[in-house]
């Protein structure tokens, strides 16, 4: 990628995977779905069963050839928020709420102002943490030993 096609990548994403979207160009205006996938470095994001297109797959091992039906990544500026009041595309900003926690809000042209939430597959992990100690993992004794005292200045090397 050259550094003008670099500089043209949306820098803040608002649309996350798992958003409810309707499109807004393209040969499926006016439907919703969504969003399967965001592709951060094309500035791209995939509708789930939206804007479908044949594909020719060659044989190979493991799998058949043929005609397929997949779907094809629309462009970010193509598709918008469904405001989860109003049920019509809107604009999201940001806003902190009085205990400090970030929310997306919905803004624009006829927008309730109401909180989007936060898609739940969002919150599940595609390689689960690790509840057990590896043979790397540093012990828990190790880590939670004092090795500096402020107070005496004991633990710190001599320079």
């Amino acid at each position: 990628m050259g550094w003008k096609a670099a500089q043209k990548l949306v820098q803040n994403w608002k649309i996350l995977r798992g958003d409810n979207v309707m499109i807004i160009r393209g040969k499926d205006k006016g439907e919703t779905g969504v969003i399967k996938r965001v592709v951060r470095t094309q500035n791209r994001v995939i509708v789930e069963g939206k804007n479908l297109v044949k594909k020719h797959i060659k044989q190979g091992q493991g799998h058949e050839g043929g005609i397929f039906t997949v779907e094809a990544p629309l462009h970010v500026s193509n598709v918008q928020v469904v405001d989860p009041v109003t049920g019509k595309p809107c604009k999201v900003g940001v806003k902190y709420l009085e205990d400090g926690t970030k929310v997306r809000v919905s803004r624009g042209i006829g927008a309730s102002g109401s909180i989007i939430p936060r898609p739940e597959i969002l919150k599940i992990r595609a390689t689960p943490r690790p509840t057990i100690a590896g043979p790397k993992d540093t012990p828990l004794e190790l880590v939670k030993e004092k090795t500096y005292d402020s107070a005496t200045g004991k633990g710190m090397p001599s320079l």
